[in-house]
């Protein structure tokens, strides 16, 4: 009875330093900013030195909440780890919603639906995923980019960074980049020499959500009702085209 009620109490302790902490006022996102335009850092960003369509999205969601915000940076690996040891509130980095990844978290609704895309030299052969079976490989560790090649039984090499990829392409040391099609646009833009090649076929639109404990209905609930506002009256449309036009100008100064 007593060694029942120790596992008891520290099974509570545990619920309790996983909790999320909204009750200080401060919704805790975390992030991995190596995602442009949705994540990435900067001089002056929205929150603090992260900038990016996500960031100013949190920024909203807590604003509406009437709470503060924070942002934390860790690896795109490390984000749902920390989620579930309490670390953080939320995570909001461009996270494609998954079955796998929902038998671990909760996801609020999808705020953004994207697609993956092979972003490729100009004078490359590759015309379709299928192409790329006897090349060379990149993709972002734990991006659904390297998800769906895997999938496709594809050798590849994974980068932590999505800059890094794209330079092992621009230094001819791979044939093709298979990452989000957003970044892909923003990537090719900023490298002389780089194009997209799409896959309807093979690379299905993927959602975009904002993970959350289980467990956490209430928050859940809170985020949601803010991204409907944001989609109804068309905010987060709007961001999308902020970033877009702003990266295109600032690459033609």
């Amino acid at each position: 009875m007593k060694l029942a009620k120790v596992i008891a109490a520290a099974t509570a302790a545990t619920m309790l330093l996983a909790a999320p902490v909204m009750a200080e006022g401060t919704l805790k996102f975390a992030t991995n900013p190596e995602f442009p335009p949705f994540e990435f850092i900067t001089a002056e960003g929205v929150i603090d030195t992260y900038d990016g369509i996500d960031m100013a999205i949190a920024k909203m969601i807590a604003e509406d909440n009437d709470m503060e915000v924070s942002m934390e940076s860790l690896e795109f690996d490390s984000l749902l780890v920390a989620l579930q040891n309490g670390q953080v509130d939320a995570i909001i980095a461009g996270m494609t919603i998954t079955d796998e990844r929902k038998e671990a978290v909760d996801f609020c609704i999808p705020y953004y639906t994207a697609t993956q895309v092979m972003i490729v030299k100009e004078d490359s052969d590759i015309t379709c995923a299928a192409d790329m079976a006897d090349k060379k490989i990149c993709v972002i560790q734990g991006y659904t980019g390297e998800i769906c090649v895997n999938e496709m039984g594809y050798p590849y090499e994974a980068f932590k960074k999505g800059t890094e990829a794209v330079m092992e392409l621009v230094n001819g040391k791979c044939d093709v980049v298979v990452i989000d099609s957003a970044t892909a646009a923003k990537y090719v833009s900023d490298n002389e020499g780089l194009k997209i090649v799409e896959d309807a076929e093979a690379f299905e639109a993927e959602e975009y959500g904002i993970a959350i404990a289980k467990g956490h209905e209430d928050l859940v609930e809170k985020i949601n009702a803010s991204i409907e506002k944001f989609l109804e009256d068309g905010t987060i449309a709007a961001l999308a085209v902020e970033y877009t036009e702003a990266e295109a100008d600032a690459d033609a100064e």
